[in-house]
């Protein structure tokens, strides 16, 4: 079973991955909440467990909320310190499938995370993408804009559909070549900008409204809104 932890606490994440991974399972970790967000919605995961305090500007309510929106289904069990019923029912109503109260035993997180994995299925992944009139059809590896086809090399579709997956959200220089191009570390080159011009060219230019933005010191931004 492959399980995403997002736990900022370097001792409890220790503990818990540890147990996890000698119970014989896959373990991811992020250590705040954007990051989180970001390997949730790339990645398939059977289970994510989330502290609901995270730093990164995005807590675990909010990160559920976010994934739930885009029709990710992944079970969810929060792990937290606030374990006030009214808590564990904000938790429950933004997305989440169990609640744990911190301090937990390791017995008991394991047993709720191993009966999240066996919960049916309820959604098919999706195979389209679709931001304002642009749409990614993934099984075909087509991009069409207004109706009109886009023909993109397959990094430029990988580049792409990093941006639209995270539609509304910045993606980072580091995100993009770590997902796009596999490198772990910065080597220093406009590899990205080239990329992303050549993007814009194809899928803005044109059109009344440009869907590509550059965030300042941050990285890059897709969205229909100005």
């Amino acid at each position: 079973m492959r399980i995403l932890l997002v736990e900022d606490d370097a001792e409890v994440a220790r503990f818990v991955a540890k147990g996890l991974k000698e119970a014989g399972h896959a373990v991811e970790h992020a250590t705040n909440g954007r990051d989180g967000l970001f390997l949730a919605a790339s990645e398939p995961f059977d289970v994510l467990v989330l502290d609901r305090m995270l730093p990164g500007g995005v807590d675990g309510v909010r990160l559920v909320e976010t994934l739930r929106a885009q029709g990710n289904r992944t079970p969810v069990l929060f792990l937290s310190a606030l374990s006030a019923v009214d808590e564990r029912v904000r938790g429950l109503k933004a997305g989440g499938d169990d609640y744990l109260p911190k301090p937990f035993a390791f017995a008991e997180l394991l047993a709720r995370v191993e009966a999240l994995a066996r919960r049916p299925a309820v959604d098919a992944p999706a195979t389209r993408l679709k931001v304002a009139d642009l749409e990614m059809d993934l099984l075909a590896r087509s991009v069409t804009r207004g109706g009109r086809r886009i023909d993109v090399q397959p990094r430029e579709f990988r580049l792409l559909e990093q941006l639209m997956r995270h539609a509304g959200q910045v993606v980072t220089r580091t995100m993009l070549l770590e997902k796009v191009w596999d490198y772990h570390f910065d080597p220093q080159t406009n590899v990205i900008d080239v990329h992303v011009s050549r993007l814009r060219q194809k899928v803005d230019k044109g059109f009344d409204k440009p869907l590509i933005h550059t965030v300042r010191n941050a990285g890059y931004m897709m969205r229909a809104e100005p």
